[in-house]
């Protein structure tokens, strides 16, 4: 591989990082609205239940724009299978994701009963939302380019096939 194709493909990788950590934050704006939402009002005694929740309706919306914006041109499988790996990968994340908050609410009790509520709702969102969404994350960007997208140019390979298809078929139409 020359110089030129390596410093493309170091390009290509660095636009879909880019791209996958704005859909990554949008989703997270997503998932603390939706975590607090919840976890200030219906779901005051679960608030693992409520980071879950969040972090599946966050999820769905990611799907959306991975599939379209941050990887494009990245596929090599049909759209159910692709969503379907999709969500197993992000059900491992959201595993992987739920892990810090619930080692500090019930193995090292941080909750406020036990050390009070400003320090419980610090201890909350840095287990969760800073620990548990750095590792979720870091788990989905290997999993979406080595499972879900594991083929790099798929779909811009076959458009440029459906193309050429189409305009060789008009040039015999004439």
């Amino acid at each position: 591989m020359d110089s030129a194709a390596t410093g493309g493909a170091r390009t290509g990788k660095r636009r879909e990082l880019l791209r996958f950590a704005t859909v990554g934050l949008a989703a997270f704006g997503l998932t603390l609205g939706v975590n607090y939402g919840l976890k200030l009002t219906v779901l005051q005694e679960k608030p693992v239940t409520a980071l879950a929740i969040a972090t599946v309706m966050a999820t769905a919306f990611a799907y959306l724009l991975s599939r379209r914006w941050s990887f494009p041109t990245r596929g090599g499988r049909r759209r159910f299978p692709e969503a379907a790996l999709f969500f197993v990968v992000n059900a491992i994340a959201v595993a992987i994701t739920l892990c810090p908050p619930l080692i500090s609410r019930y193995v090292l009790r941080l909750e406020a009963s036990e050390i009070g509520f400003l320090a419980q709702e610090i201890a909350d969102f840095v287990s969760g939302m800073l620990l548990g969404t750095a590792a979720g994350s870091a788990f989905r960007w290997w999993g979406y380019r080595r499972w879900v997208f594991p083929v790099a140019d798929a779909r811009q390979a076959s458009a440029g096939r459906s193309r050429s298809a189409r305009s060789a078929s008009s040039i015999r139409s004439r």
